[in-house]
């Protein structure tokens, strides 16, 4: 059984994390170009409960993970096996009994959420997902504890892969019928591309099962309550996160049929928020925590080793990493907004103003999750979940306040998202600097990056508009607008400072030398 660095797998994982990103905004073009913002609407108004899923068991795999760590360093193969049947059995009837629920009470929630009627044939088609995501969540925490994060990279590129193909056949098939059930299929593809992603990861696991060459596995029921023990603090982190998603699935479309939508028009409106502006904005998000992910383990072991300089250095960078990403992703959101919907969605942009101000949210979510996993790495799990929570509660009251105004409708919940996770920012900040003692220079971390994006824009929109204007072609200048933004970026943080180029020499000089465990 290989084992990968922590660099090498922190690699494979981030490229199999934006590449599946991609995959999905694939799916997202062809599904709107079929079933518009209406179908879209429908299809989002059900997925938000199929996230909230992934969040309450997202902490499961990661204690599968660390069980299975344990007991392969102390050489106990039998413990590994164990660990893992343990971890498919709670994960299957997690999932088996979400989806039992949402398939005996879907008329039920469709009215607790006020949702549209016509949203029955989504909240089934992803009914069924639940439970093939839970046994690929975990074979995948299996193979993360062996340390091998190859099967976890090509599933997840399975699984879009299914759901593409999967979600857009059956929407295609049964458009006929009418746009509702269009929207059904669509949403049955995360149920395919669970299985196809399941079916890749058991040929995986038969052949490893093969290596560990354990014969005769006993029960362990301690085993049981450590992955609960484990898991919750994690789950519960990224489910309130989720619960933000399901609150909106519930309170937007109600409340703008208050401020004089009818049901058609209310729809729309969501689906442009979830189905366009939030799934753009979620890319640079991956982005983000592939980046932090590699960090936080030498953060953690830094503070546990109380190497104060290099914990202090350690929070800078990850934090400068974080900025680095968000802010050059909000400006070219926000400024090239409607280029970027009709680049990906050809003859259907609209919403692109949402997109526009809901871009601004992007520096403050990903503040708020590279700081949430500094303290969880160092063992602070309760404390981002509760400033977390408070964060949610101002989003629902803004929400709840603002979107039945008709002259701000939609906008509402983006004001709602932008001020919930600032607040939520700047609460895991103080407590960032009280729990390591850490004096953050902003001006490095956060002003810097800010002049080298405005600078960056200002080239972007240049090139833009001359490209433009020569080609009449929005693909070809907003590509070209795109590449030569990384580009000038990439210079400007290397000019102004803000990373040198001896520090990315000399990591990458110690990387081979040494390799990063």
């Amino acid at each position: 059984m290989k084992k990968q660095s922590l660099m090498k797998g922190t690699i494979i994982l981030g490229i199999s994390g934006v590449f599946a990103k991609f995959l999905g905004l694939f799916f997202r073009w062809p599904l709107i170009m079929l079933i518009g913002d209406e179908g879209v609407g429908y299809y989002q108004m059900s997925y938000p409960l199929y996230m909230f899923f992934v969040a309450m068991a997202s902490g499961i795999p990661v204690a599968i993970s660390k069980l299975v760590s344990e007991r392969k360093a102390i050489g106990d193969k039998e413990g590994i096996i164990q660990v893992f049947r343990k971890s498919m059995l709670l994960m299957i009837l997690l999932g088996g009994g979400f989806t039992g629920i949402i398939l005996a009470l879907s008329k039920q929630l469709i009215g607790f959420f006020k949702w549209d009627e016509k949203a029955y044939y989504s909240l089934i088609g992803i009914a069924i997902a639940p439970v093939f995501i839970s046994i690929m969540s975990a074979f995948r925490g299996f193979f993360q504890g062996l340390q091998n994060m190859n099967p976890t990279a090509v599933s997840q590129i399975i699984e879009q892969i299914g759901r593409v193909i999967f979600g857009i056949g059956l929407a295609f098939i049964l458009l006929p019928k009418g746009i509702e059930y269009a929207a059904g299929g669509a949403a049955f593809g995360a149920a395919a591309g669970g299985i196809l992603g399941g079916i890749y990861l058991f040929i995986k696991y038969v052949s490893t099962r093969r290596e560990i060459n354990v014969r005769k596995v006993g029960d362990n029921l301690e085993i049981l309550t450590r992955l609960i023990y484990i898991s919750i603090p994690i789950s519960l982190g990224a489910t309130v996160g989720s619960i933000m998603s399901l609150i909106d699935s519930a309170l937007v479309p109600q409340k703008l049929l208050q401020a004089g939508f009818d049901y058609k028009e209310a729809t729309i409106l969501y689906g442009q928020l979830t189905g366009k502006a939030f799934v753009l904005v979620n890319v640079p998000l991956t982005v983000s925590m592939a980046l932090c992910a590699s960090l936080v383990p030498i953060i953690a072991e830094c503070y546990i080793l109380n190497r104060k300089y290099e914990l202090i250095e350690k929070t800078h960078l990850a934090i400068k990493f974080s900025m680095v990403i968000a802010i050059p992703s909000f400006l070219g959101l926000f400024f090239l907004a409607l280029p970027v919907m009709r680049l990906l969605f050809p003859g259907h942009s609209e919403g692109f103003q949402i997109l526009k101000y809901l871009s601004i949210s992007i520096p403050f979510i990903v503040l708020c999750q590279a700081s949430t996993a500094i303290l969880q790495g160092v063992g602070r799990y309760i404390r981002p979940v509760i400033n977390l929570v408070i964060g949610c509660i101002i989003k629902i009251i803004l929400t709840i306040i603002l979107v039945p105004i008709p002259s701000i409708n939609i906008y509402g919940a983006v004001i709602g998202s932008i001020i919930g996770y600032f607040i939520s920012a700047v609460l895991n900040m103080k407590d960032l600097r009280k729990t390591l003692s850490v004096s953050i220079n902003y001006y490095n971390i956060l002003i810097k990056p800010l002049y080298a994006g405005v600078i960056m824009i200002i080239g972007v929109l240049f090139i833009f508009t001359y490209t433009y204007n020569y080609t009449l072609s929005n693909t070809i200048a907003c590509l070209a607008a795109v590449f030569s933004g990384i580009l000038i970026y990439s210079i400007l943080i290397i000019v102004m400072g803000i990373f040198s180029y001896d520090y990315f020499k000399s990591k990458f000089s110690k990387y081979k030398r040494r390799g990063i465990r």
